[in-house]
């Protein structure tokens, strides 16, 4: 039905007007055949309903009259006889009265249809900009939270860092001028020493992990590569990371979210999924380029539970925010498999840096 009603909506006018009076000839045809004992006033109706729905009211009112017409007609050339010649006319009014009546409510309904479906654009409109500001929002407080986070990471290895080194030179010209002077506090002043030099490592780590992927386009492959090294050293895992060919990601936002879905899908293999072996592969295809991470641990459960966990939120909102599509399920083989996929511009021909 509703088919039908989208149809008509798309039809010309004219074709909705030959419609409708070929269905008032068709039954008034049917009408003067059956003969004058028998009506047909109510098929009319189909006619009626045609005009006053998907034309005008005032076309429709036309049409009610030319039915009345055309039905009294019928009746008048098959023989009908009536007491009175007021009689054709009163029940001829009737009828129109009753054409009339249904013709004011159709108009009624439509202009209330018309009404409510207005309501509904207007408001799924103001709700699609509603979601696309929120969604512009959340992309530019992700995008401030990276810029922050290269901001401290360069300030730590800037500014702090330098401080750092600048005490571990004077640490070790006290301990110089200690040892000359044969003083046992030269151990002490070394211990110094490589007490600062050990926060001069730290900072640095902090720095990096704040601003893990550097600007150049192959800065991701390098930031993954150097990551899994780190992650099986620290966890005591077996993590890999695999990319067969060049994949240069050009926008430096684009990068950051990948890595930081690599970084949050490996933290939870590690720490929920009780993972030994982790597989982090990037690779490009004709138009998408796929970063996936699948591991070996217990898996997530089926059915997912609702709501999602907050990692998997981040992750998926992380895809969302840089246009791609995010899947976590169960491995054929076992424990976890998260993908994230996206639509790049070709990779060029630069060759991967070692």
């Amino acid at each position: 039905m509703q088919r039908l009603v989208k149809s008509l909506e798309n039809r010309s006018r004219i074709f909705l007007i030959a419609i409708a009076t070929l269905i008032i000839v068709a039954v008034g045809f049917v009408d003067f055949v059956t003969g004058f004992e028998t009506s047909f006033s109510i098929f009319y109706l189909l006619a009626i309903g045609l005009a006053a729905w998907f034309v005008s009211r005032n076309f429709a009112v036309f049409i009610s009259i030319l039915s009345v017409a055309v039905s009294l007609a019928g009746d008048l050339a098959r023989g009908a006889h009536f007491s009175s010649p007021i009689i054709p006319v009163w029940n001829a009014l009737i009828l129109l009265a009753f054409y009339l009546v249904v013709v004011w409510l159709l108009a009624r309904l439509r202009s209330f249809n018309n009404y409510l479906e207005a309501q509904v654009r207007q408001r799924t409109a103001a709700l699609s900009e509603e979601i696309a500001e929120r969604e512009r929002l959340e992309r530019e407080l992700l995008d401030i939270s990276e810029r922050e986070q290269r901001r401290i990471g360069q300030d730590l290895h800037d500014s702090l860092g330098q401080q750092l080194t600048g005490a571990t030179l004077a640490g070790q010209v006290l301990e110089e001028k200690l040892a000359a002077l044969n003083l046992p506090l030269a151990a002490d002043a070394n211990k110094v020493v490589e007490l600062v030099e050990e926060g001069i490592n730290l900072s640095r780590g902090l720095a990096k992990g704040l601003s893990p992927v550097e600007m150049d386009a192959d800065g991701l492959m390098l930031a993954l590569e150097e990551y899994a090294d780190n992650t099986s050293k620290l966890f005591k895992v077996a993590c890999r990371f695999e990319c067969d060919s060049p994949v240069l990601i050009h926008d430096p936002a684009t990068a950051g979210h990948l890595y930081r879905i690599a970084q949050e899908a490996t933290g939870n293999a590690i720490k929920h999924g009780q993972a030994k072996n982790i597989l982090i592969r990037l690779e490009v295809g004709e138009e998408n380029t796929v970063l996936s991470i699948q591991d070996d641990g217990a898996g997530l459960p089926e059915p997912l539970p609702k709501p999602r966990g907050m990692g998997l939120r981040i992750m998926a909102h992380r895809s969302t925010m840089i246009g791609g599509t995010f899947s976590a399920q169960r491995a054929a083989t076992g424990g976890t498999l998260v993908v994230c996929e996206l639509r790049v511009e070709p990779p060029s021909k630069k060759p991967h840096r070692e």
